[in-house]
């Protein structure tokens, strides 16, 4: 696996190259996974410090990804123009989380149902609330880091990088239908 991305990511467990992503050429992969900025689409996007304009960089990574014909995801959060996506969530694989996540694939995966139902009250209520939390919440300096990284399956990246990550679990799942398209 090569990560590439403009911003150095020192705590990425595998061989990272720092270059613009869209200039990248991805002819010599069998696959690629993109994950273009989010923010121009996330709730956060509501808070005075997220006010600014920020760049859709979607339509261009689609494009390039068909132009290589390369089998490939697109992640983003909900609420991303993402076409055709399939949605995860923790709760399909029996995690802590909920972490709704969007994925754009150039090949079919089944969309998996959410079981929020079967997450039990059992974490410590956030400071506005009386009542237990049925997730963790990931990105958040009042969690300690080392639950957050254990509801995520992310033992290596600090609570920036978390907060911002998706868990390797949905990486697992949609890998499984990626490899068929990749022989």
């Amino acid at each position: 696996m090569v990560g590439v991305d403009i911003e150095a990511q020192p705590h990425y467990p595998f061989e990272f190259i720092r270059a613009d992503a869209l200039a990248f050429d991805v002819s010599g992969f069998d696959f690629v996974w993109a994950s273009p900025p989010c923010q121009a689409f996330t709730a956060y996007k509501r808070r005075k410090e997220h006010v600014r304009e920020r760049p859709n960089l979607i339509p261009q990574t689609r494009e390039k990804l068909k132009t290589s014909g390369k089998p490939y995801i697109i992640e983003n959060v909900v609420g991303a123009p993402l076409e055709d996506p399939v949605m995860l969530c923790g709760s399909m694989f029996g995690m802590d989380v909920r972490r709704h996540r969007l994925f754009e694939c150039s090949f079919d995966v089944p969309q998996p149902k959410c079981a929020h139902a079967k997450q039990l009250p059992r974490f410590p209520q956030a400071t506005n609330r009386t009542n237990l939390r049925r997730t963790v919440e990931v990105g958040v300096w009042r969690i300690p880091l080392e639950i957050q990284r254990r509801a995520m399956g992310i033992e290596w990246m600090d609570l920036q990088e978390l907060s911002q990550a998706i868990p390797p679990t949905y990486s697992r799942y949609l890998g499984e239908y990626g490899i068929s398209h990749c022989r």
